[in-house]
């Protein structure tokens, strides 16, 4: 039996796991604004979030939500050589300044894994993500607590929705960084907390102590998680497994929302879908070629893009619930996936797609 509703009832606001927080069934990446995808450009696609979009839906009782905005203070600086990041931020607190979306805005960023220097990091033009990795700042109290200080300055507010650890620091005490994000939450500083780039068992190491100390539990995880499965013996942390899918089954109060949901635009475009591509490489195999045929059927036969028709599965998934982070370059990369939200998929056509594989 299909775990998921028809694409027609997920057009009510999506309850926030287990919080009071009701918020649009799909969020906006802004990972590139103020660097590759210029200010204006970046200005367009907020607007038609916050216009276009977030005003269709409303939670049980008639009120208006907020659409989930996601950015971080390492974003953008391999784009900008010479600089630490902080340029998407900055640009969302003018936008934020200028267009008084505040009201319609669930603001989450990110703290963790912004670089300590530059040094070593660009190896003949380009960055070199293993020497960038050991470099992370990390989730000491100190580092955090400085971090969240200078986004609330770069974003010009007072408290920050949401706010993620990055990447996962197991080389400080989690006592450590989940005191000082139970802290910020008794202050005010973030309405609450989630983790990104995480394993399950330091989910579940988490979970324990914040039950220890009675902190509050985190509300949200961000990984990266698509219609397609890894394939066989892919061990990478940052894509959610068949175990977390459990565990988040299990822990319903946990949010999953979902980067690179489109895998870079592969579903809509086939000449991405080369095992070589580095979007594809960890999914290549004869269960992706089955779900990928299966996305290619109900496109057809729903006269959607691929990329559409995957977001509105998302959407329709109960277990767990999932939310769609369109991390876009462009307003019309933009426009083609939250247009998904449009998509009305059948029960049959969302059957196949979830059993589909080799």
């Amino acid at each position: 039996m299909s775990t998921a509703r028809t694409t027609t009832e997920i057009r009510t606001a999506r309850r926030f796991g287990l919080t009071d927080t009701y918020v649009a069934p799909i969020a906006v990446g802004a990972m590139l604004m103020g660097t590759r995808t210029p200010e204006d450009e970046s200005r367009r696609i907020l607007d038609h979030f916050v216009t276009e979009v977030v005003p269709r839906f409303a939670a049980p009782d008639g009120s208006a939500v907020p659409g989930m905005i996601d950015t971080a203070d390492c974003y953008c600086w391999w784009e900008d050589h010479g600089s630490l990041g902080g340029h998407s931020e900055s640009l969302l607190g003018r936008w934020l300044r200028d267009s008084g979306a505040r009201p319609s805005v669930h603001l989450a960023t990110k703290g963790s894994a912004r670089l300590q220097t530059l040094d070593g990091v660009f190896v003949d033009g380009t960055e070199d993500w293993d020497v960038a990795r050991k470099l992370f700042v990390g989730t000491s109290a100190e580092v955090l607590r400085e971090a969240l200080a200078a986004s609330l300055d770069r974003l010009g507010l007072e408290r920050i929705d949401l706010y993620y650890v990055h990447v996962d620091d197991r080389s400080t005490p989690l006592e450590e960084t989940l005191g000082l994000l139970a802290g910020a939450v008794d202050a005010g500083l973030i309405g609450a907390y989630g983790w990104s780039n995480v394993a399950t068992w330091r989910l579940a190491q988490i979970r324990a102590i914040c039950e220890d100390h009675g902190w509050p539990q985190p509300v949200a995880l961000q990984q990266q998680h698509s219609y397609l499965r890894t394939g066989a013996g892919h061990d990478g942390g940052s894509i959610v497994s068949a175990e977390q899918l459990d565990y988040l089954r299990a822990y319903p109060d946990l949010q999953l929302v979902a980067y690179s949901p489109v895998l870079k635009g592969l579903y809509s475009d086939h000449a991405k879908r080369d095992p070589r591509f580095w979007a594809m490489g960890a999914y290549a195999g004869p269960d992706a070629e089955a779900r990928l045929a299966a996305v290619d059927e109900v496109a057809a036969q729903a006269g959607a893009t691929g990329n559409q028709v995957v977001l509105a599965w998302m959407m329709a998934q109960d277990r767990p619930t999932q939310i769609p982070l369109i991390g876009a370059r462009t307003f019309d990369q933009y426009l083609e996936c939250i247009e998904a939200v449009d998509l009305d998929l059948g029960r049959e056509q969302l059957e196949l797609l979830d059993h589909a594989g080799a």
